[in-house]
């Protein structure tokens, strides 16, 4: 009778030589900051339980699993599906399989995924945030590398690919000017959000550039159609002369083109609307349809992902890379026909 193999795991030789898992993983990549005698301990542990010892980061890419981990925050949002789909095509053009986990937005299963893949012998993590403000770092121990997508870490020695927010919005006041704008309010989001303090800097920055200033205050609250109507419907009973509206999000134009039509203004002639985000339930939806910045997000996985190729083949990428949004224009700035 034929006996099955026991598969043997990091985590058993991790427990055999009494060592975290991080510990372990760099003691068998070579890594630094383990002493000699942990280091030998774990290769004793993994000797002993014949588990692998020749993986290391400058090993010819044959020696690699061709299996890369995916941690995202946010398994069913509208921005992590798009890069997960990025990340996985350019892995796959890599010849590179994935294995995805999701955090759920809780630290504490964060890193226990991270241990748990890694005890499957990934070549490497990428970890993908569902908002853009910047994240503590995982650290550098692990024995792979990691790249972080969307949110980036915090400690600008990781590699991180993100959006460009503050060109983002000067690009949404430099389309409006050039629709012949010159009145522009700014619907924003929540303050507590880095997208909202790096697209109103950047939308601040377009209109110094033509010696404009926004059109009332700029109104700060959630993402949503309420508070866009709420904002809107400000504007137009403080009196505000505006011919047009920085909407931060796309439910936010939504409810400020409600307003507009309540007051029977006419869109784009009387006040044009642009969004964020091009998401497409809202943008086609609208009438009219609504102009918006494209977040790129599906680019951004691709990026990200081979960045983490190029670490796992030993030329690793540092600091923020930033990539640019574009803009998808519709006919709430623009007519079209």
């Amino acid at each position: 009778m034929a006996t099955t193999k026991t598969v043997v795991k990091l985590e058993d030789v991790a427990a055999l030589a009494n060592v975290s898992l991080a510990t372990a993983s760099k003691a068998l990549h070579g890594r630094p900051r383990v002493s000699d005698e942990t280091r030998k301990r774990v290769m004793d542990a993994a000797n002993r339980l014949s588990y692998p010892t020749a993986r290391s980061p400058l090993t010819t890419a044959k020696e690699h699993t061709g299996t890369i981990g995916l941690i995202t925050s946010d398994l069913q949002g509208r921005f992590s599906t798009p890069i997960l789909i990025g990340a996985e095509n350019e892995f796959r053009a890599h010849s590179a399989s994935v294995l995805l986990a999701n955090a759920r937005g809780d630290d504490t299963l964060e890193r226990n995924h991270v241990e748990k893949l890694l005890s499957l012998n990934v070549d490497g993590l990428l970890i993908v945030q569902c908002k853009t403000n910047a994240r503590p770092s995982l650290g550098r121990d692990w024995g792979v590398p990691l790249v972080y997508v969307y949110g980036p870490s915090s400690d600008t020695d990781d590699c991180s690919v993100t959006c460009d927010n503050v060109e983002a919005g000067r690009t949404a006041v430099n389309h409006l000017i050039s629709c012949g704008k010159r009145r522009i309010a700014i619907i924003a989001g929540d303050e507590t959000y880095t997208a909202t303090e790096d697209r109103t800097k950047g939308a601040l920055e377009a209109l110094a550039e033509f010696n404009l200033e926004p059109a009332g205050p700029i109104r700060y609250g959630r993402w949503d159609e309420n508070w866009g109507r709420a904002a809107t419907r400000l504007l137009l009973d403080q009196s505000v002369d505006f011919d047009a509206v920085v909407c931060q999000s796309d439910q936010l134009a939504r409810g400020c083109i409600d307003a507009l039509k309540e007051r029977r203004l006419r869109i784009p002639e009387d006040v044009a609307v642009i969004g964020h985000d091009n998401w497409s339930v809202l943008t086609k939806s609208s009438r009219p349809s609504l102009t918006s910045i494209d977040n790129n997000t599906e680019q951004l996985g691709r990026v990200a992902a081979r960045y983490l190729m190029d670490a796992i083949s030993g030329n690793p990428h540092h600091g923020v890379e930033y990539l640019p949004c574009k803009l998808i224009q519709r006919e709430s700035t623009l007519p079209l026909d």
